[in-house]
């Protein structure tokens, strides 16, 4: 079946142009520069969160997640981190400056996966639905010439309870490889056992050029 262009049919009259897509000659809907690659969603705790065979055929990469942890002896704020291509070895370098909403602190660390800091989420004992959330940016993923560059801004708040009130952090690094990334994985902190609780959400997204 044929498509019309009413703009320039002569209404049903002949001539008229037949299309065979609904674009009748029009240009493709660009909605954005960025696409979604893939979604996890936690039903049960897990002890971590990994993309794998992400596709080469963008510029740069972005995660979004909402997180919660399942160390559950105290109240406390969990580190998350992040690892590329399964790489454990000390190959990452971060800096960050972070706040609690009453003291300012910075630093920076060379090491490997538990070093590589992406931001923080709240322990399990914390209320119920309590998430920590951030924005990761993962930048040139399959620049073979370079060192990859990562920034990420998140953090969680924990209503003014426990011992920790909060923690926000602004935080930038590298891993030092050339390789393409093709696999992301997301945990916690090992030095607390640390899990993460269901609801846990990581949505990857691919950036194309300008």
């Amino acid at each position: 079946m044929g498509v019309y262009k009413l703009s320039s049919a002569g209404g049903l009259a002949t001539p008229r142009t037949n299309y065979s897509s609904f674009l009748a000659g029009n240009p493709a809907i660009e909605y954005g520069s960025y696409y979604q690659i893939a979604t996890v969603t936690l039903s049960s705790a897990a002890s971590s969160v990994e993309f794998t065979s992400i596709p080469n055929t963008y510029k740069h990469l972005q995660v979004r997640w909402t997180a919660r942890g399942s160390y559950n002896s105290a109240n406390n704020i969990i580190n998350l981190h992040g690892q590329f291509n399964g790489d454990s070895g000390g190959n990452y370098n971060w800096h960050y400056i972070q706040t609690d909403g009453g003291t300012l602190s910075a630093g920076s660390a060379t090491g490997a996966m538990v070093s590589n800091l992406i931001s923080y989420l709240p322990a399990k004992l914390y209320a119920a639905g309590m998430m920590g959330a951030g924005v990761v940016d993962i930048l040139d993923y399959t620049n073979t010439n370079k060192y990859k560059t990562i920034r990420s801004i998140g953090g969680c708040d924990t209503n003014n309870t426990g011992s920790e009130k909060g923690q926000l952090a602004f935080t930038s690094g590298t891993w030092r490889s050339f390789n393409a990334i093709t696999s992301i994985k997301f945990a916690c902190a090992s030095d607390l056992t640390s899990g993460l609780e269901p609801y846990t959400e990581f949505a990857l997204y691919g950036i194309k050029d300008s």
